[in-house]
């Protein structure tokens, strides 16, 4: 029997949130990697959740009210049971996170047993559509430079480019076309699966680099036959919308660190992982036995594809590693191309005999391949944001019987246990700002389009995500921008109007504190997503990554190199320390293991100097790739405090630069203009040169 909360001591009121912010606080303490810390953590939050929602049944829904009012309750609820569903996946997930890089290095071992030539042949895929020069060199050049003898590196092209094909041939990759370009991606990738043997086979997306043990690290997990794949992270060299736009380059993760560093350790646990599309090898018999490719029937293949072998019995095995690294989004139009081709494809999957609705599968395998997180968060997102809005101009509650004290008695503790379990459970890798404003950001255009795939879940054309130069950089989401302030306006005049009894719309003036606050958050989300609709572009075209060996500069006309050191390196150029050089002066740098290469003096100011490098094609040019990309340089993981990220993402509303984006001050280095000429639409097969002397001096020099 409860008390009466509005009579009740205050400390009794705040007794539930004051005890699960203590447990929460001592859970660390008994070690939050062993299984039954973990249980505890679920167990705790379902308790919460379960007294907070007998409240909210009992007592929360206007029963009495006209029936606009209580069907606007009864949504709001309906939704809100759909956000705890999810909730309640994702706690699942988090609760059986794995670690596999034990069976990795025993595999690796194992291996290492071996004679190299009795390696098993691995052919490596890259699929690419229209991605320019600068994005495929830095991906072939990294997987010819992959430590393992039996390597047959193949890019297969639904662009039929003419200089892509020759600079796969001046390189030893092979190269492969077709006669159309049915099913997209999985179409061009089935394709190349015909005209290739390798028992295992290595995808990646055009922008992604492997690192040089990517091999060496999965391969031995197949020595189990019920592995079909071995998925590793997308990790990132560049920073993604969120980190640009807002400033937060070293203050915040990359948004898809909770997914690849969380949730998909903990799907593996479930033997629910699955392939992400890129950084993926596959065991071809698995292929075999669901008819040698890529199921079509969805634009996320790569899911579908984990969910046809689990029903042919292949587990696909997730390898928790930073293998590879490609381009997050560059641009505010590339995000969302990515994020709309994920919500669709994920929702057509609803919809085919391979997916979780389908024969075949467990149980686990159903729940946690069901796509309903991206409704849910979309659909509970905008409530959030209007339920405020109907109450504050119309008096319409989405619940009633609420004072202050049932709400910190009841709903405070519910969202804080949720959180905060999600938090530690997390690792680290859980931001809930930040994961607010994203999600707010984005959910204004994807929840038109999953709605549309829900009643038309086929015939919608596979998007290539935008890479390098063609992603253009920046943007200007005006429809989002106008969204947020429009509402951050309406909330703030909201709570004005309300906030004096001679305009006072609602009836029950004791809850505008309580919806006051609500709105206040709200405002604050809405703020920041809108500072996100500034796209800012990229501060240089290159990424840099810090060098730590002196460097050698031949400067017009000298007999003798002067030694200088570096602040940073990039493909397009090299940052020194040093003066007494002239802006426009030609100089040659020499980097060890990578050789020379020409350029020209770009800055020299305030003990500093810029060199530009010209950009030709070289063999010290793909070296130096080589060095910069697929060695670990950028291996580093942001490990970065909850408190610290969340109070420098606030300071940005007082810091906020709400002028319009200006165009990337950036230089790419120059490079030869590329022809136009496209191949016929038939198939070409140009075998690769398999470790030829060029490519076996790119794997020594890296």
């Amino acid at each position: 029997m409860l008390p009466d909360l509005d009579t009740a001591p205050a400390l009794l009121v705040a007794a539930p949130l004051l005890l699960t912010a203590s447990c929460l606080l001592l859970a660390p303490l008994f070690g939050l990697n062993r299984p039954a810390t973990r249980t505890a953590v679920v167990a705790g939050v379902a308790l919460v959740v379960g007294v907070y929602l007998h409240w909210r049944f009992t007592t929360t829904i206007p029963w009495q009210a006209p029936w606009y009012g209580l069907a606007f309750a009864l949504t709001c609820l309906a939704i809100e049971l759909f956000g705890l569903f999810d909730a309640a996946i994702l706690f699942a997930a988090l609760l059986k996170r794995t670690n596999r890089s034990a069976e990795a290095d025993a595999g690796e071992a194992r291996l290492a047993q071996r004679d190299p030539a009795d390696w098993p042949a691995v052919d490596l895929i890259i699929a690419t559509y229209n991605e320019p020069i600068e994005v495929l060199e830095k991906t072939i050049l990294g997987a010819l430079a992959l430590d393992w003898p039996n390597l047959n590196v193949w890019v297969a092209d639904d662009g039929r480019r003419a200089w892509l094909r020759d600079f796969c041939a001046a390189k030893g990759a092979g190269y492969i076309t077709r006669p159309d370009n049915l099913h997209a991606k999985a179409g061009n990738i089935n394709h190349a699966l015909k005209v290739t043997h390798a028992p295992f086979v290595a995808v990646f997306d055009a922008d992604f680099v492997p690192q040089r043990p990517f091999l060496r690290r999965t391969l031995g997990f197949f020595d189990d036959p019920a592995i079909g794949i071995v998925q590793v992270p997308h990790s990132f060299y560049n920073h993604d919308p969120l980190q640009q736009n807002l400033a937060l380059r070293e203050a915040l993760p990359d948004d898809q660190r909770f997914f690849f560093e969380a949730i998909m350790p903990g799907r593996d646990g479930w033997d629910a992982a699955f392939c992400c599309g890129s950084n993926s090898i596959t065991r071809r018999e698995a292929l075999d036995a669901i008819g040698g490719g890529l199921p079509a029937g969805s634009i996320t293949e790569d899911m579908l594809l984990s969910l046809a072998l689990l029903q042919k019995g292949y587990v696909t095995r997730y390898l928790n590693e930073p293998l590879a690294f490609g381009l997050a989004p560059e641009s505010l139009e590339a995000f969302f191309v990515q994020r709309a081709r994920w919500a669709q494809g994920a929702t057509q999957i609803l919809f085919l005999d391979t997916g979780p609705l389908g024969p075949g599968h467990a149980w686990q395998h159903r729940l946690f391949f069901l796509p309903t997180a991206w409704l849910s968060q979309c659909l509970m997102l905008m409530t959030s944001l209007i339920a405020p809005l109907i109450f504050l101009f119309f008096d319409v509650p989405p619940l009633v019987g609420v004072t202050a004290q049932s709400a910190i008695f009841f709903l405070v503790p519910m969202v804080f246990a949720q959180v905060g379990g999600i938090v530690l459970l997390g690792g680290g890798r859980y931001f809930p700002i930040a994961a607010q404003v994203l999600g707010t950001f984005q959910s204004f255009r994807l929840l038109p389009v999953i709605i549309k795939t829900l009643f038309k879940p086929h015939g919608h054309a596979f998007k290539v995500t935008p890479k390098g130069s063609d992603a253009a950089g920046g943007g200007y989401q005006r429809g989002i921008f106008f969204a947020c302030t429009g509402l951050m306006i309406a909330t703030l005049a909201g709570l004005v109007i309300n906030a004096f009894p001679d305009t006072r719309i609602v009836m029950q003036g004791a809850l505008v504190p309580m919806v006051a606050f609500w709105g206040l958050v709200n405002v604050v989300v809405l703020f920041l997503a809108a500072m996100l609709c500034l796209g800012r572009p990229a501060l240089r075209a290159e990424e840099r990554f810090p060098w730590h060996e002196p460097v050698a500069i031949w400067r017009r006309d000298a007999r003798n190199a002067t030694l200088a050191r570096v602040i940073d390196l990039s493909v397009s150029g090299i940052a020194l320390e040093g003066d007494g050089v002239e802006v426009g002066e030609p100089v040659r740098v020499r980097l060890r293991g990578v050789g020379s290469i020409e350029g020209r003096v770009a800055r020299a100011r305030n003990g500093r100097i810029g060199i530009a490098f010209d950009g030709v094609d070289s063999p010290a040019r793909d070296r130096l790739i080589v060095q910069l990309f697929t060695r670990g340089m950028n291996a580093t993981q942001l490990q970065v405090p909850l408190w610290r990220a969340t109070r420098t993402m606030l300071a940005r509303i007082l810091t906020a630069d709400m002028t319009l984006p200006t165009a990337p001050t950036g230089q790419a280095a120059t490079r030869p203009e590329l022809s136009d000429d496209r191949l016929e639409k038939r198939t070409y097969v140009l075998p690769p040169e398999n470790r030829t002397p060029a490519t076996m001096r790119l794997a020594r020099a890296s």
